[in-house]
């Protein structure tokens, strides 16, 4: 018996229909063909977003079923699904198929018409929700000002505004009107204000001498005194004439050499050189620096061949006097010396002899401008008293002498012609009977060569 001729379109109809009773699908629902030519309003894909739930199930089941035929063609053989589909390919298939291709792209470019109107990118999380739904707070105009002002700075434009600069001290110098100023100052006054201008302009020393040690903060107004970060800091005082001079404390030392503060307090009466960094026309003083003072002492001491050449004699300016320690200026080297550097006979306290501001004579020992280490000696501008002592002073002699000090248990005496000897007490003595700077009469022992030293034995008072 001849089989029916069946269309493609048909077949799937019947297969769709086979598939429904098989796989159970709810009455009243709708199938449509693979082309969506029985609704022609509706493309053959729609994103899942477009259907309802229902719409989605039923949509899944229909192409379960429409696998399941494929698969099971229920009844044609392969070779008859195969010439039908070569036949079916006619004129109104390639039409129906032009339609659905244009449909579909009027689809997809209303698709990318959606898309592009949303933002790039969306905020994500409950944020996005909250912007999708309009629940986001309205941002203040203060606000979006900052905003901006830092997207500005980030992009690199860091310029802002600039504020006044504050002007320098050399500025407000030059500002001063020195004729009204000036005005009525006696003849020394003039000199004396007129040496501080040099000093400043032209960065020049000045000589004085420390009449005090006063802090820094008691010269300024209670509001600035309040804001220094260091109000206990010290400064020494020069007046020349009529005008202080205040030298910070942190303008005394080079960086790195600083002193106690015991050692600044010790300095009234020594006489420095300092450069003037400040000048207070209206308060009536001024300010210096003497660390940028021994700066300048230092060069011209390293060019200067016949000052720092090794045996050379130059003249130091003592700063502060211990008793057994003393602090030097020696061409802007601050340089500590003991007693057995100052002279050859032991000073029991230094300053029975020395104080601030007196002149002592040295010896160049050692000068290294690269390091800037200098040694001198004091001591060795003299001929040292121990030559020719054995010939004056005999092994066995008694001799008159004064103590000096004492140290470890042994006494140091002083010969009237600066030898140095160093004593025990005899056997009916004991330290508590001799004091310092009493007379004694001293028994020569023995002399070593390689210390250059005499030694003896106190016998008893003088």
């Amino acid at each position: 018996m001849a089989r029916k001729k069946v269309t493609p379109e048909e077949e799937i109809v019947n297969t769709a229909v086979e598939g429904t009773a098989l796989g159970s699908v709810p009455a009243g629902s709708v199938l449509h063909d693979e082309a969506g030519a029985d609704t022609g309003d509706v493309p053959a894909e729609l994103p899942e977003g477009d259907l309802s739930a229902e719409e989605t199930a039923e949509q899944s089941e229909t192409l379960s079923a429409m696998e399941a035929a494929e698969t099971k063609p229920l009844g044609l053989s392969t070779e008859e699904k195969t010439a039908s589909q070569d036949e079916s390919d006619t004129a109104e298939e390639r039409v129906e198929e032009a339609e659905l291709h244009e449909e579909t792209s009027e689809f997809l470019e209303a698709a990318e018409d959606l898309h592009s109107n949303l933002p790039a990118s969306a905020p994500h999380g409950s944020e996005a929700d909250g912007a999708d739904w309009g629940f986001e707070e309205p941002v203040p105009e203060e606000a979006a000002a900052e905003a901006a002002e830092d997207e500005y700075l980030a992009a690199g434009n860091s310029e802002m505004p600039d504020a006044p600069e504050e002007k320098s001290e050399r500025t407000l110098f030059y500002e001063l009107d020195f004729n009204e100023l000036d005005r009525g100052l006696s003849e020394d006054e003039r000199k004396e204000w007129n040496s501080i201008y040099a000093s400043f302009r032209g960065r020049s020393a000045i000589t004085g001498t420390i009449i005090g040690v006063d802090l820094y903060a008691r010269y300024l107004p209670r509001s600035e005194a309040r804001m220094l970060e260091n109000r206990r800091e010290l400064c020494a005082v020069v007046v020349p004439y009529r005008i202080p001079i205040l030298i910070r404390e942190s303008e005394m030392w080079e960086l790195g050499e600083e002193r106690p503060d015991f050692v600044l307090r010790n300095m009234v009466g020594a006489s420095i050189d300092v450069i003037v960094t400040k000048v207070e026309r209206t308060a009536n003083r001024a300010q210096a620096s003497r660390r940028q003072a021994s700066r300048s002492q230092r060069r011209f001491f390293a060019a200067r061949e016949d000052l720092h050449a090794v045996g050379s004699r130059i003249t130091c300016r003592m700063l502060a006097v211990g008793p057994r320690r003393c602090l030097v200026d020696c061409y802007g080297y601050d340089l500590d010396m003991t007693q057995k550097e100052i002279r050859y006979a032991a000073i029991p306290d230094l300053r029975t002899e020395f104080h601030p501001g007196s002149e002592i004579d040295c010896i160049v020992k050692e000068y290294h401008p690269r390091t800037g280490e200098l040694i001198v000696s004091a001591k060795e501008t003299e001929v040292n008293p121990f030559f020719g002592a054995e010939e004056r002073h005999p092994v066995g002699s008694r001799r008159f002498a004064m103590i000096s000090g004492k140290y470890g248990g042994g006494v140091f005496c002083n010969l009237p012609d600066g030898v140095t000897c160093m004593c025990n007490y005899s056997y009916q003595h004991e330290d508590a009977d001799f004091m310092v700077g009493e007379h004694v009469m001293l028994m020569v022992q023995r002399y070593d060569q390689e210390k250059l030293q005499m030694y003896g034995k106190i016998m008893s008072k003088w």
